[in-house]
């Protein structure tokens, strides 16, 4: 099995963002894209390197690419749950366009530019794992301009095993989500007929990490541990505290209905105690009246 998840934050960089895996990076980003969107090259404009990542590895958070007709890509992997991710990828997306002019201001120079959003949670209010996004009218539904497109595939929400794959984008997914299970020398049919995948499945099983490289996604992998720890914490003690609460709630609400019932019953009696007294002197009807009782219950006293 492959000794890395590619998930993981560095593992993920270093496989799709390296020079040497830039056929892999085309084949992951074309797998997304529309029959007449295909790329066939990319310039990569922060490629990975152990130095500038070592060095400023919180700004490396996505990967950045220019394709042959001059279209701009910003490619991320999310693991931990955000509450807001649509606003953190429509800065991010915002970053790469805007950063097209680079001090000028001439707007012709800003070409398209799109979001790749790989997310290991749930996040949108779809049922289908890869959504895409563009500028539409809200009447005519005619697209207002080509330079936004955004994507999200959410991995947990594919739900396929290897017999059910038919696109390139199920073996990437299977790739990214079961990579645990894939070996070089044992690769399903149903992705090794794809060179791309295949390459990247022994790419990934060999991939050598020195001293500082296993540092960093060893410290990666604590932190994803760490988060999913925290939730599950949180999970629990808001469980225990909204049981805490309901049952507080519960048993207060019971002592006020039980008080309530204890007067009610208390009043009764001594409407009864007050008819019995008035039954030689009075009638039923001004008995009732009297007491509140009805004509019923002071026939059944007598």
């Amino acid at each position: 099995m492959c000794r890395l998840n590619p998930k993981v934050d560095f593992a993920f960089k270093k496989l799709f963002g390296s020079e040497e895996n830039k056929d892999i990076l085309i084949s992951f980003i074309n797998s997304m894209l529309s029959e007449n969107q295909q790329i066939k090259d990319v310039y990569l404009k922060n490629p990975y390197n152990i130095a500038n990542y070592r060095k400023d590895k919180m700004s490396i958070l996505d990967i950045k690419a220019v394709d042959d007709k001059g279209i701009w890509y910003d490619i991320e992997m999310q693991l931990s749950e955000q509450i807001f991710y649509e606003k953190r990828a429509f800065y991010y997306w915002a970053k790469v366009y805007s950063d097209q002019l680079e001090g000028g201001y001439n707007y012709d120079k800003l070409r398209k530019t799109i979001s790749i959003n790989i997310l290991d949670f749930d996040y949108l209010d779809e049922e289908k794992f890869h959504n895409v996004y563009k500028v539409y009218n809200e009447k005519s539904k005619k697209e207002l301009s080509s330079v936004f497109e955004m994507h999200f595939v959410e991995l947990n929400k594919f739900k396929k095993d290897f017999k059910d794959v038919r696109t390139a984008l199920d073996r990437w997914i299977v790739f990214l989500n079961r990579a645990y299970e894939l070996e070089k020398d044992k690769i399903p049919e149903e992705l090794a007929v794809d060179e791309s995948v295949k390459k990247a499945v022994e790419r990934l099983d060999v991939m050598y990490l020195d001293k500082d490289e296993r540092e960093i996604y060893e410290n990666d992998l604590k932190r994803l541990r760490d988060y999913i720890a925290g939730m599950k914490t949180a999970e629990i003690r808001g469980m225990e505290k909204g049981m805490e609460k309901g049952m507080e709630k519960g048993m207060e609400k019971g002592m006020e209905k039980g008080m309530e019932k204890g007067i009610k019953q208390g009043q009764y009696h001594e409407k009864i105690n007050i008819a019995k007294n008035l039954l030689d002197v009075l009638d039923n009807k001004t008995i009732a009246i009297k007491t509140g009782l009805t004509i019923e219950e002071i026939q059944k006293l007598r």
